[in-house]
């Protein structure tokens, strides 16, 4: 699952048609399927989580090898290729990687002189605020004032309008937002966050995305021009006493002011490389003439952070959970669909590749689906399924989806779930548009529904290991994650089976 930093940012039968009988198969065929297995994902995960895969970073020959791990596993099991025309089960996903270049400067004037202040060391340019949102401005020039804490009351006292603004975070991440927000709202020319206390893990995810992050290629390598881009300069740096970015008796002296006689002037410079990395998509056929060109979607990201730095000697960000638990759940998926009687709909499987650097696999697939959108009757988005407590789930979707798109398939979700020998206690708190967690934007889902797919999303939540290197594949509790692909098998034959899609 992805970090995101969004500034701007007895039922079945009441939703849809009956069930049509299924095709029989021969006895030998149909004694032959088995449901997900505790064993055979365990299998699965201990290889595609292990140090030789060194974290799957999207755009590495780590990803690649990722990558053809699940092609290998597939043609085994003879899956439907439904990558690109001529690449078997891979779609080619055009990326490019943006880092700082030369003509990078930031720097602070006053009458005594100018101090230049290191891109990376003293200050990172924030580039992408998330999905959906313009890319803040690339240069920012104007007089320093300090807004303290950025409260209403602090910024009713010094003069934003046109000049760039300084505001110290020392709360949790979640206040940054609004604090931000409030400042935007008076229209700076551009807005510096130091952050201080428990908010400064934010700047090793941010300092890594900047050395490491990747962007869908667009039809033209010209960057966005400024004129473009409605939200200024946002720079990220940790505050220090004696900086020109604070008044000189900081922290004592930590009201708000203008810094008077500073003025910051910054410019970045964004140099391009272009990077090729892979979705995995295959297909399940179903047997009825009539919706067999319809499908169900499965989907999981397969892409992790990479290799890091050390935690304890360990540098390899395994992500055994994240997402290695729905990976290798959708190759059980895809071996149970294969040996159990066909459904009627056809089943497409999607492992999406840089869900980590901003859901750019997805992204890319609903923009260039291999099979016509339209023909998607739900997507189903599995993402960190393998931990916490054994007896309940998250639920996303039903309810998060704008104009009412998931409801029907959360009556669907909910029938099935009811028939299973131990339901699952769902959790609904996070399926909710304004939740400040925001889940509903941080997995691949959120692409599909924009197309207006109806999604829901499954996840067994966040954990201590999220994010670092200690979500390795012992800590996964394998019996729950078979359970939950039962529950996700079941509910695929519920889907496609149908006599109506779930709207």
């Amino acid at each position: 699952m992805r970090v995101q930093w969004i500034l701007l940012v007895g039922v079945v039968g009441c939703v849809g048609g009956a069930v049509a009988p299924r095709a029989p198969l021969p006895p030998a065929t149909a004694a032959a399927w088995r449901a997900p297995t505790a064993d055979e994902l365990r299998r699965d995960l201990t290889v595609f989580a292990s140090d030789s895969f060194r974290g799957r970073e999207t755009g590495t020959p780590d990803e690649r090898r990722a990558s053809a791990f699940l092609v290998a596993r597939l043609a085994a099991l003879g899956v439907m290729p439904a990558g690109d025309s001529g690449y078997g089960y891979y779609q080619r996903v055009p990326l490019v990687r943006q880092t700082l270049g030369p003509g990078t400067r930031l720097a602070v004037v006053t009458p005594h002189g100018t101090t230049t202040l290191g891109a990376g060391a003293d200050l990172l340019p924030l580039l992408d605020l998330g999905a959906s949102v313009a890319p803040p401005k690339l240069s920012a020039e104007g007089a320093l004032v300090f807004v303290g804490h950025g409260s209403a009351e602090e910024l009713a006292r010094v003069p934003v309008r046109g000049k760039v603004a300084v505001v110290v975070n020392d709360a949790p991440e979640s206040a940054i937002s609004a604090r931000v927000q409030r400042i935007l709202a008076r229209q700076p020319a551009g807005v510096v966050v130091l952050l201080a206390g428990t908010s400064t893990s934010l700047l090793v995810e941010l300092e890594s995305e900047l050395r490491r992050g990747l962007a869908l290629a667009g039809p033209s390598p010209q960057v966005v021009p400024d004129g473009e881009r409605p939200v200024p300069m946002i720079l990220i740096g940790r505050p220090r006493a004696g900086s020109p970015l604070v008044p000189h008796g900081w922290p004592t002296d930590d009201h708000a002011q203008a810094l008077a006689g500073r003025r910051f002037t910054g410019h970045v410079d964004l140099v391009r490389q272009s990077v090729m990395a892979y979705n995995v998509v295959g297909i399940v056929p179903g047997h009825d003439p009539g919706l067999k060109g319809e499908y169900v979607a499965f989907g999981a990201h397969y892409d992790h952070l990479g290799v890091v730095a050390a935690e304890h000697g360990d540098s390899i960000a395994n992500g055994a959970d994240d997402d290695g638990s729905g990976s290798v759940a959708l190759l059980a998926l895809a071996r149970a669909f294969k040996e159990s009687p066909a459904p009627r709909r056809s089943v497409l499987l999607v492992w999406h590749v840089g869900e980590e650097k901003g859901l750019l696999g997805s992204a890319y697939f609903t923009d260039h689906p291999t099979v016509p959108m339209d023909s998607i009757v739900a997507q189903v988005n599995a993402d960190m399924i393998g931990r916490n407590n054994p007896d309940s789930l998250y639920i996303v979707g039903p309810i998060a989806s704008p104009n009412g798109q998931g409801r029907a398939l959360g009556v669907v979700v909910d029938s099935v779930n009811a028939a299973l020998a131990r339901p699952f206690v769902f959790k609904r708190e996070w399926d909710s548009p304004t939740h400040p967690e925001q889940i509903y934007y941080r997995s691949d889902h959120y692409n599909y529904a924009r197309h207006g797919v109806p999604i829901v999303f499954f996840t067994s939540g966040l954990h201590a290991d999220y994010h670092r290197v200690t979500d390795e594949v012992g800590k996964i509790d394998f019996a729950k994650l078979a359970h939950v692909d039962l529950l996700l098998f079941d509910l695929g034959e519920a889907l496609a089976d149908r006599g109506s899609r779930p709207r």
